[in-house]
């Protein structure tokens, strides 16, 4: 029995893909064979799809029928019959012929051309279009090479590997090179400065760029053309109108679109609803909730709330999202468009006073000023704190340390008070990693075009099976279960609403962001004690960049 990961055996599918469209039956059925020996030795679900279709390929339609119904129902072909000229709807692969049956080779070639199966769990498929192609817009050089540079963070990069093997899928002579960094300016600055970047990079993590300097020095192609251009899935349908609400305006700077912004992430807090439950707590949906109940949390042993201090935007996260709660969107368009006196708004007093009490009545895990991201949220998975602010990519990252019975659960951040602008429930969401082409990609075609295959439904149902997180292509994870993180996600942007929670501050103004987490690193250690120091602090730091004539400014409409 073979070893192996699932990203391993997604690949290897795709190849078979290639393979039996090429006519190579014994490669593609050895190739699918590998990819079954891995499935099989991790006992994952998507074993079974894989053996109907190896099934097929043999010829032993037995073998497929001793499948139990209900899964032999799912894994029908998507719209074989129509592909191979059938008229009989349950297809070659359940129903027994009621018309002429085409060659072997014509029903084998046309096979791998359309989704493997549509069963809810399976990633080992290709969208039809995908490998048309006829179906190019951006006119790709199809022996071209592409590089795609990949942030490897919270939500991996296992992914990308299968969208690199649908784009080889469709341009099976292109060399397409995947590089996974966890320092994004260390590796692509000095390839930019050079003129010869990557075609595409995913631009995250602590050592990213700020978007806003890269399209200031003209460094980033425009992706217009990508949001006008048709969807793989339906030539009526543009790729902007697949986006969810926000997506563009994320990668929006002056009217033109610049980056693809993928993961659909909430912003929030998380806790262990298992560990709540056997403790008969509540998760708080007001800030006088929290304070009730932090005191009960603190006696058990439990600190109420920990963060990751050495990134100090982590808890920038929650105190941004509190004063936009209070104040509302007018509140947080006065901050980023750096209208004198945004800073000491009354919504920013507020917020502020709520944290510093939080820190002053030791609510916060002792030594959270100096813990990684990955620290903290060890800490909240093992019990010894029991709420922290994150984004969606949590359970993902944290998958090889969650213990049994942990029901990673997010929560929108608590209402500050009944005078609240915006109600309970509403949420920071949006789409962030940010995936860029540079102007001086060598492959600009090619990097619009994998873009393009990324916004296919296959592309984003593939992100959300392998990260439990959402696209940001609509109904990316209609089809994921078994994650209480994701679930719970779900249901918290359904219930919210257009109260959808943004800010632009950290994209548009690096040095602004700087001074901005400067502070809340201060804040979170006990250095600041009274909102109003806070508060000069950065309506001086905003003012310097308000009359820098050196720093584009950029506007927020919404």
């Amino acid at each position: 029995m073979r070893a192996g990961d699932h990203g391993e055996a997604l690949v290897l599918s795709h190849i078979g893909d290639s393979q039996l469209a090429l006519g190579r039956t014994r490669d593609a059925r050895n190739t699918w064979t590998a990819a079954l020996e891995i499935l099989t030795a991790l006992g994952h679900a998507d074993a079974e799809g894989l053996k109907v279709r190896l099934a097929w390929l043999d010829g032993a339609r037995d073998a497929a029928a001793d499948l139990p119904t209900g899964l032999r129902e799912r894994a029908k072909p998507v719209d074989l019959h129509n592909v191979i000229g059938r008229g009989d709807p349950e297809g070659v692969m359940w129903g027994e012929p009621t018309g002429s049956r085409p060659a072997r080779r014509t029903v084998l070639r046309q096979l791998a051309s359309v989704p493997l199966l549509t069963l809810p769990t399976l990633g080992l498929g290709a969208c039809a279009r995908d490998a048309d192609p006829s179906d190019d817009p951006f006119g790709v050089r199809r022996d071209a090479p592409l590089e795609v540079v990949i942030f490897n963070g919270g939500y991996g990069d296992e992914y990308a590997k299968v969208h690199q093997s649908m784009y080889r899928t469709k341009f099976p002579k292109a060399d397409v090179t995947h590089v996974p960094t966890k320092d994004i300016q260390g590796l692509v600055q000095p390839r930019l400065m050079a003129g010869n970047p990557p075609d595409v990079v995913l631009n995250d993590g602590a050592r990213q760029f700020q978007l806003g300097s890269l399209v200031n020095d003209g460094q980033l192609a425009s992706l217009d053309g990508l949001m006008n251009a048709r969807t793989i899935d339906d030539p009526a349908v543009k790729v902007r109108e697949m986006l969810l609400p926000g997506t563009m305006d994320s990668g929006t700077f002056n009217a033109t679109v610049y980056s693809l912004n993928y993961a659909y992430t909430l912003f929030g807090l998380y806790y262990d609803a298992a560990l709540f439950r056997s403790k008969g707590w509540t998760a708080p949906t007001t800030w006088d909730e929290f304070r009730a109940l932090a005191p009960k949390i603190k006696a058990a042993g439990i600190a109420p709330w920990t963060h990751a201090g050495d990134y100090p935007y982590y808890m920038g996260w929650p105190l941004a999202d509190w004063i936009q709660k209070v104040g509302g969107t007018a509140a947080a368009m006065k901050i980023d468009n750096l209208e004198p006196g945004a800073w000491r708004q009354e919504a920013v007093t507020a917020a502020l006073s709520m944290v510093i009490e939080m820190v002053a009545k030791g609510w916060v895990l002792r030594g959270s000023e100096n813990l990684s991201h990955l620290e903290s949220q060890q800490a909240l998975i093992d019990g010894k704190a029991a709420l922290m602010p994150c984004g969606t990519w949590l359970e993902n990252e944290m998958k090889g340390s969650l213990r049994p019975g942990v029901e990673l659960t997010l929560l929108p951040v608590w209402s500050v008070s009944d005078g609240d602008a915006l109600p309970h429930g509403s949420v920071r969401a949006g789409a962030v990693g940010s995936f860029v082409v540079p102007e001086k990609a060598a492959n600009k075609a090619g990097a619009l075009e994998y873009l393009r295959i990324m916004a296919s439904a296959a592309g984003a149902a593939a992100f959300a099976r392998s990260t439990l997180s959402l696209a940001s292509i609509r109904g990316s994870a209609d089809t994921v279960t078994g994650s209480t993180a994701l679930t719970s996600a779900r249901e918290v942007l359904g219930r919210a609403g257009t109260n959808i929670l943004q800010w632009r501050l950290n994209d548009w103004y690096v040095n602004l962001d700087k001074q901005w987490q400067a502070a809340v690193d201060d804040l979170m250690r006990g250095r600041i004690k009274r909102p109003s120091e806070f508060t000069t602090r950065m309506e001086w730091a905003a003012d310097q960049i308000a009359k820098d004539p050196s720093v584009t400014k950029f506007r927020r409409q919404k």
